[in-house]
């Protein structure tokens, strides 16, 4: 299934997408719509899709702004629009398609069959990497030990060792108690499912941190966790509620 989700600032369009891609498209799993610039960016960044189609011209900023903010999730990107206009701009921004509206039904079917292919590569590398982990997962119990993938194998270390974990793009770094960091090409997304049963807890899109050592909790909109090694980390707000259950659990 080719996880999606819909960019568009009028309601009548983002619905009439949704039921094209629902009848024509059954390789689409629609993941969410949003109806502005800024909603986009948090859908993308709390939903990880593969494909976006993207609405150009909205209130307070356009596609383009959005492309332009940087987000290091991959995604490809179909823009649509009602005016030709952009077309130059759209085609520089390297999208996976450019469709006008009202959207025909053979262009939105033809567009989603490139992203099938184009995304069918990277749905096989996941598959892998998914496989790779779970081997890691299983050694790690096995060894009471997280297994971190590195340049040259494996490297074993104790849960109690790792302070936290932080996002960078498709890379994690993780932060021991020595002071020590280690750059893995795993997401901070893969460390969760790995280090949240060894009592870890994700504060914030991009910390991930060992509840064993933290020193305190500060508050405020979502507050922020004082580390045993002094650094603050920010707590978002939707996850405050649920990190104070785990910080009340003996």
């Amino acid at each position: 299934m080719i996880r999606t989700i819909i960019i568009d600032d009028e309601r009548r369009s983002r619905e009439t997408l949704a039921t094209l891609l629902q009848r024509y498209c059954p390789d689409i799993e629609l993941l969410d719509t949003a109806e502005s610039v800024a909603a986009g960016a948090e859908t993308i960044r709390s939903q990880t899709p593969d494909l976006v189609f993207l609405d150009i011209e909205m209130p307070h900023g356009s596609g383009f702004d959005l492309l332009d903010t940087g987000h290091p999730e991959r995604f490809e990107v179909i823009f649509t629009t009602a005016y030709d206009r952009y077309a130059i701009r759209a085609i520089k921004c390297s999208p996976l398609d450019y469709l006008m509206k009202p959207i025909d039904r053979d262009d939105l079917i033809a567009a989603v069959e490139k992203a099938r292919k184009k995304l069918a590569p990277q749905e096989q590398m996941a598959r892998y990497v998914g496989a790779v982990l779970e081997t890691i997962r299983s050694q790690s119990e096995r060894l009471h030990k997280v297994a971190l993938p590195t340049s040259d194998g494996l490297l074993f270390i104790e849960p109690e060792q790792i302070l936290r974990c932080e996002a960078q793009g498709n890379y994690t770094t993780i932060h021991l108690i020595n002071g020590e960091r280690i750059l893995v090409t795993r997401t901070l997304k893969e460390f969760d499912g790995l280090l949240t049963p060894m009592n870890f807890f994700r504060v914030h899109n991009a910390h991930l941190i060992n509840l064993r050592h933290v020193r305190k909790y500060v508050r405020g909109d979502g507050g922020h966790i004082i580390m045993s090694d002094s650094n603050s980390i920010e707590v978002s707000r939707r996850r405050r509620d649920d990190l104070m259950r785990r910080l009340a659990q003996p």
